[in-house]
Protein backbone atom coordinates (compact mmCIF):
# COMPACT_ATOMS: atom_id res chain seq x y z
CA UNK A 1 0.00 0.00 0.00
CA UNK A 2 1.11 3.39 -0.69
CA UNK A 3 0.61 6.17 2.09
CA UNK A 4 -0.53 9.44 1.06
CA UNK A 5 -2.23 10.12 -1.99
CA UNK A 6 -1.08 13.12 -4.20
CA UNK A 7 -4.26 13.50 -5.47
CA UNK A 8 -6.30 13.22 -2.29
CA UNK A 9 -9.17 15.87 -1.74
CA UNK A 10 -9.21 18.00 0.78
CA UNK A 11 -9.99 16.59 4.33
CA UNK A 12 -13.32 16.96 5.34
CA UNK A 13 -14.25 17.88 9.15
CA UNK A 14 -15.65 15.72 11.01
CA UNK A 15 -19.77 16.25 10.63
CA UNK A 16 -19.06 16.21 6.91
CA UNK A 17 -17.86 12.73 7.47
CA UNK A 18 -21.25 11.46 8.94
CA UNK A 19 -23.51 11.03 5.88
CA UNK A 20 -24.53 8.75 7.58
CA UNK A 21 -25.63 7.41 11.59
CA UNK A 22 -22.84 6.06 13.39
CA UNK A 23 -23.78 2.32 15.42
CA UNK A 24 -21.26 1.83 18.30
CA UNK A 25 -19.95 -1.90 17.61
CA UNK A 26 -16.68 -3.82 18.24
CA UNK A 27 -15.18 -5.33 15.11
CA UNK A 28 -11.79 -6.73 15.21
CA UNK A 29 -9.93 -5.51 12.57
CA UNK A 30 -6.22 -5.87 10.86
CA UNK A 31 -5.15 -2.40 9.61
CA UNK A 32 -1.55 -2.67 7.21
CA UNK A 33 -0.52 0.98 5.65
CA UNK A 34 3.05 2.25 4.75
CA UNK A 35 3.98 5.21 5.86
CA UNK A 36 5.86 7.90 3.52
CA UNK A 37 9.29 6.76 2.99
CA UNK A 38 9.09 4.46 5.23
CA UNK A 39 8.22 0.37 6.08
CA UNK A 40 4.84 -1.38 5.86
CA UNK A 41 3.15 -1.15 9.05
CA UNK A 42 0.55 -3.77 10.47
CA UNK A 43 -1.76 -3.72 13.51
CA UNK A 44 -4.38 -5.33 15.01
CA UNK A 45 -7.24 -2.95 15.89
CA UNK A 46 -11.48 -2.61 16.66
CA UNK A 47 -13.87 -0.58 15.18
CA UNK A 48 -15.87 0.72 17.41
CA UNK A 49 -17.88 2.86 15.59
CA UNK A 50 -19.34 2.22 12.15
CA UNK A 51 -21.26 2.81 9.53
CA UNK A 52 -21.60 2.76 5.34
CA UNK A 53 -19.13 5.31 4.49
CA UNK A 54 -16.49 4.00 7.01
CA UNK A 55 -15.64 4.08 10.91
CA UNK A 56 -13.52 5.24 13.94
CA UNK A 57 -10.61 2.56 14.95
CA UNK A 58 -9.20 2.53 18.05
CA UNK A 59 -5.15 1.42 17.88
CA UNK A 60 -2.17 2.14 19.24
CA UNK A 61 -0.31 3.75 16.39
CA UNK A 62 -1.95 6.43 14.27
CA UNK A 63 -1.73 7.03 10.70
CA UNK A 64 -2.05 10.34 9.53
CA UNK A 65 -4.62 12.06 7.83
CA UNK A 66 -4.36 11.51 4.40
CA UNK A 67 -2.56 7.56 4.49
CA UNK A 68 -4.54 5.51 2.53
CA UNK A 69 -4.88 1.67 4.38
CA UNK A 70 -5.58 -1.33 3.62
CA UNK A 71 -8.54 -2.66 6.08
CA UNK A 72 -9.43 -6.22 6.77
CA UNK A 73 -12.77 -7.29 8.39
CA UNK A 74 -11.57 -9.89 10.52
CA UNK A 75 -15.26 -11.56 11.32
CA UNK A 76 -15.38 -11.87 7.26
CA UNK A 77 -11.79 -11.50 6.15
CA UNK A 78 -13.31 -9.14 3.44
CA UNK A 79 -10.41 -6.19 2.80
CA UNK A 80 -11.69 -2.67 1.65
CA UNK A 81 -9.56 0.07 0.85
CA UNK A 82 -9.74 3.56 2.76
CA UNK A 83 -7.99 6.62 3.61
CA UNK A 84 -7.56 8.33 7.14
CA UNK A 85 -9.89 11.60 7.38
CA UNK A 86 -9.08 12.50 11.05
CA UNK A 87 -7.11 11.45 14.89
CA UNK A 88 -9.45 11.31 17.76
CA UNK A 89 -9.98 14.65 19.95
CA UNK A 90 -11.97 13.49 22.53
CA UNK A 91 -10.54 9.97 22.22
CA UNK A 92 -6.71 10.03 21.76
CA UNK A 93 -6.59 6.56 21.10
CA UNK A 94 -8.59 6.55 17.54
CA UNK A 95 -8.76 7.61 14.19
CA UNK A 96 -11.52 7.89 11.92
CA UNK A 97 -11.21 6.39 8.46
CA UNK A 98 -13.35 6.53 5.11
CA UNK A 99 -14.11 3.86 2.79
CA UNK A 100 -13.05 4.46 -0.75
CA UNK A 101 -16.04 2.80 -1.91
CA UNK A 102 -19.03 2.92 0.84
CA UNK A 103 -20.40 -0.30 1.55
CA UNK A 104 -23.20 -1.00 3.38
CA UNK A 105 -22.28 -5.07 3.22
CA UNK A 106 -18.91 -4.66 4.50
CA UNK A 107 -19.48 -4.31 8.80
CA UNK A 108 -21.77 -7.61 8.19
CA UNK A 109 -25.19 -8.56 9.52
CA UNK A 110 -25.16 -6.76 13.14
CA UNK A 111 -24.33 -3.54 11.45
CA UNK A 112 -27.63 -4.45 9.15
CA UNK A 113 -29.48 -5.35 12.64
CA UNK A 114 -28.34 -2.20 14.25
CA UNK A 115 -29.10 -0.36 11.40
CA UNK A 116 -32.83 -1.97 10.61
CA UNK A 117 -33.30 -1.38 14.12
CA UNK A 118 -33.04 2.46 14.15
CA UNK A 119 -34.47 2.60 11.30
CA UNK A 120 -37.51 0.54 12.65
CA UNK A 121 -37.81 2.76 15.53
CA UNK A 122 -38.07 6.16 13.26
CA UNK A 123 -40.33 4.56 11.28
CA UNK A 124 -42.71 3.64 14.12
CA UNK A 125 -42.91 7.54 14.63
CA UNK A 126 -43.85 8.40 11.60
CA UNK A 127 -46.39 5.82 11.14
CA UNK A 128 -47.76 7.31 14.74
CA UNK A 129 -47.48 11.30 13.13
CA UNK A 130 -49.76 10.32 10.04
CA UNK A 131 -52.18 8.89 7.99
CA UNK A 132 -51.16 5.27 6.11
CA UNK A 133 -52.69 3.49 3.87
CA UNK A 134 -54.49 0.05 5.81
CA UNK A 135 -53.46 -2.24 3.93
CA UNK A 136 -49.84 -1.31 3.33
CA UNK A 137 -49.95 -1.01 7.38
CA UNK A 138 -51.05 -4.86 7.92
CA UNK A 139 -48.77 -5.70 5.39
CA UNK A 140 -46.13 -4.67 6.75
CA UNK A 141 -46.76 -5.23 10.50
CA UNK A 142 -47.26 -9.14 9.01
CA UNK A 143 -43.62 -8.39 7.28
CA UNK A 144 -42.09 -7.31 10.81
CA UNK A 145 -44.13 -9.96 12.75
CA UNK A 146 -42.20 -12.59 10.64
CA UNK A 147 -38.81 -11.16 11.46
CA UNK A 148 -39.27 -11.21 14.60
CA UNK A 149 -40.26 -14.56 14.96
CA UNK A 150 -37.72 -15.73 12.93
CA UNK A 151 -35.26 -13.77 14.59
CA UNK A 152 -36.39 -15.71 18.07
CA UNK A 153 -36.22 -19.08 16.13
CA UNK A 154 -32.43 -17.67 14.80
CA UNK A 155 -31.61 -16.80 18.43
CA UNK A 156 -33.27 -19.70 20.22
CA UNK A 157 -31.22 -22.31 17.49
CA UNK A 158 -27.86 -20.56 18.37
CA UNK A 159 -28.44 -20.70 22.08
CA UNK A 160 -29.43 -24.31 21.45
CA UNK A 161 -26.02 -25.32 19.83
CA UNK A 162 -23.94 -23.12 22.63
CA UNK A 163 -25.87 -25.52 24.92
CA UNK A 164 -25.83 -28.76 22.92
CA UNK A 165 -29.15 -29.11 23.01
CA UNK A 166 -31.22 -30.37 20.47
CA UNK A 167 -32.09 -27.40 17.75
CA UNK A 168 -34.76 -29.92 15.93
CA UNK A 169 -38.23 -28.16 17.43
CA UNK A 170 -36.70 -25.03 17.01
CA UNK A 171 -36.28 -25.72 13.25
CA UNK A 172 -39.73 -27.09 13.10
CA UNK A 173 -41.40 -24.06 14.31
CA UNK A 174 -39.67 -22.24 11.97
CA UNK A 175 -41.29 -24.11 8.95
CA UNK A 176 -44.24 -23.69 10.85
CA UNK A 177 -44.35 -20.00 10.75
CA UNK A 178 -43.41 -20.02 7.35
CA UNK A 179 -46.79 -21.82 6.11
CA UNK A 180 -48.50 -19.45 8.13
CA UNK A 181 -46.81 -16.45 7.00
CA UNK A 182 -47.49 -18.75 2.98
CA UNK A 183 -51.31 -18.90 4.12
CA UNK A 184 -51.74 -15.35 4.89
CA UNK A 185 -49.89 -14.65 1.46
CA UNK A 186 -52.47 -16.87 -0.63
CA UNK A 187 -55.58 -15.08 1.30
CA UNK A 188 -53.95 -11.99 0.82
CA UNK A 189 -53.75 -12.56 -2.59
CA UNK A 190 -57.34 -14.13 -3.07
CA UNK A 191 -58.51 -11.18 -1.51
CA UNK A 192 -57.01 -9.16 -4.45
CA UNK A 193 -58.33 -10.85 -7.08
CA UNK A 194 -61.64 -10.03 -5.22
CA UNK A 195 -61.14 -6.39 -5.72
CA UNK A 196 -60.19 -7.02 -9.46
CA UNK A 197 -56.64 -5.42 -8.44
CA UNK A 198 -54.75 -8.63 -9.50
CA UNK A 199 -56.01 -10.75 -12.50
CA UNK A 200 -55.10 -14.27 -13.68
CA UNK A 201 -53.71 -12.62 -17.21
CA UNK A 202 -51.15 -11.11 -14.90
CA UNK A 203 -47.37 -12.08 -16.22
CA UNK A 204 -46.65 -12.99 -12.59
CA UNK A 205 -49.30 -15.61 -11.80
CA UNK A 206 -47.05 -18.12 -14.01
CA UNK A 207 -44.54 -18.41 -11.28
CA UNK A 208 -47.13 -18.59 -9.03
CA UNK A 209 -48.75 -21.23 -10.47
CA UNK A 210 -46.08 -23.07 -11.33
CA UNK A 211 -45.14 -22.97 -7.41
CA UNK A 212 -48.08 -24.28 -6.41
CA UNK A 213 -48.28 -27.21 -9.05
CA UNK A 214 -44.83 -28.00 -6.87
CA UNK A 215 -46.47 -27.98 -3.18
CA UNK A 216 -49.36 -29.81 -4.38
CA UNK A 217 -47.28 -32.75 -6.02
CA UNK A 218 -45.22 -32.53 -2.73
CA UNK A 219 -48.11 -32.90 -0.83
CA UNK A 220 -49.40 -35.45 -3.07
CA UNK A 221 -52.87 -34.20 -3.24
CA UNK A 222 -54.35 -31.60 -5.88
CA UNK A 223 -56.00 -28.55 -5.10
CA UNK A 224 -59.75 -29.85 -5.39
CA UNK A 225 -58.91 -32.13 -2.96
CA UNK A 226 -57.71 -29.70 -0.50
CA UNK A 227 -60.72 -27.72 -1.07
CA UNK A 228 -63.15 -30.96 -0.67
CA UNK A 229 -61.08 -31.96 2.72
Amino acid sequence: MVGKDPDALPLKREHELRRSGRFTLIIPVRVKWKSEGGPVHREEAEAIEVNAHGAMLRMKERPMPGTLIELTNCISDEVAQARVVAIGRSKPDTIAVELLVPSDDYWGITFKLKRATNDLRRLEQEIKSGPTDSRVLREFREAVDYVRKTAWAVNEWQERQLKHKDTSTVLSLLTTERIRRATQLADAIVADMDAQELTPESPVFLDLVRAMGRLNRRLGTSPDEQDGA
